[in-house]
C-alpha cells in the first residue's frame, strides 16, 4: 500500500513538474509573439466579425460556440503555429506549432467579443496546460487570439479577474496576436452534429457542451438543446 502510494505520488509530482515547465515555455512563446508580431485584423463582412479560439479538440469548441446566440458559424481549423497549410495529420505530430482552433463568425450587435471571451474561459478547464480533458499535447493547448489592442485588453482583464480567484499565473491559455487561420478538412466541420453516435462525441464532446449550456443558459440559441 505504501509502495503504491509512493508510485502514485511520484507520478503526480512528475506530472506537475512537466506541466509547470510546459506552461513556462508557452508563456515565453507568448511573450515573444506579442513582442515580435503585429496582430492581423480581419475585416468585417456583411456586418459580421470573426474571432479565433483554441481550447482542446475543435469538435468540442465548434459545437459550444454554435449553440450561442449571435454566432452564425463556427469553423474548425488550425492556428498559432509556424508552418503553412497544416493538416490534421501534421498538426497531430505536435511539430507544426499549430493548435486545433475555431473561427467564430458572429454578429457584434447580438453578441460581443467580451461575451465570446466569457464563453471561452467558461467552457474549459482554464488551468490545464497543453490539453483539455483526455486530449493532451501542444496541438490541444489553449490559445486566445486578439486582433487589436481593444481585444487584448478585454482578454487580459478577464484573465486578471480569473487569477484573483485561482492564483496568479494559473490560467494556462496563451494570449497571441492573430496571424492566420487554416480551415480543417471537410469531414471535421460540424463533426459533433454529423456524428452523434461517435464514442468520443458521446463521452467527451456532448458532456462538455451540456456542462457549458447549463452554466450559460441565457446565452443560448432557442434551439440549442441536446
Amino acid at each position: 500500500m505504501n509502495k503504491f502510494f509512493l508510485v502514485v505520488s511520484t507520478a503526480m509530482l512528475l506530472s506537475f513538474q512537466v506541466s509547470c515547465q510546459s506552461n513556462k515555455k508557452n508563456k515565453e512563446t507568448e511573450a515573444m509573439a506579442q513582442k515580435s508580431q503585429q496582430p492581423v485584423e480581419v475585416a468585417t463582412q456583411d456586418g459580421l466579425e470573426r474571432a479565433y479560439f483554441a481550447s482542446g479538440c475543435f469538435w468540442c469548441v465548434e459545437a459550444i460556440y454554435e449553440s450561442v446566440e449571435g454566432i452564425k458559424e463556427s469553423i474548425s481549423g488550425y492556428s498559432g503555429g509556424h508552418t503553412k497549410n497544416p493538416t490534421y495529420e501534421s498538426s497531430n505530430t505536435g511539430t507544426t506549432g499549430h493548435a486545433e482552433a475555431v473561427e467564430i463568425i458572429y454578429n457584434p450587435d447580438v453578441v460581443s467579443f467580451k461575451t465570446l471571451v466569457d464563453v471561452y474561459f467558461g467552457s474549459q478547464n482554464i488551468t490545464q496546460v497543453n490539453g483539455q480533458g483526455p486530449d493532451r499535447g501542444s496541438q490541444y493547448r489553449s490559445i486566445i487570439f486578439y486582433q487589436n489592442d481593444e481585444q487584448k485588453q478585454i482578454i487580459e482583464t478577464k484573465i486578471a479577474e480569473l487569477e484573483k480567484e485561482i492564483g496568479e499565473g494559473k490560467v494556462a491559455a496563451e494570449v497571441l496576436p492573430f496571424q492566420k487561420f487554416w480551415d480543417a478538412e471537410g469531414y471535421h466541420q460540424n463533426y459533433e452534429k454529423n456524428n452523434p453516435q461517435n464514442p468520443y462525441i458521446q463521452n467527451v464532446s456532448i458532456p462538455r457542451l451540456k456542462k457549458f449550456q447549463k452554466k450559460f443558459p441565457d446565452l443560448l440559441k432557442e434551439d440549442a438543446s441536446h
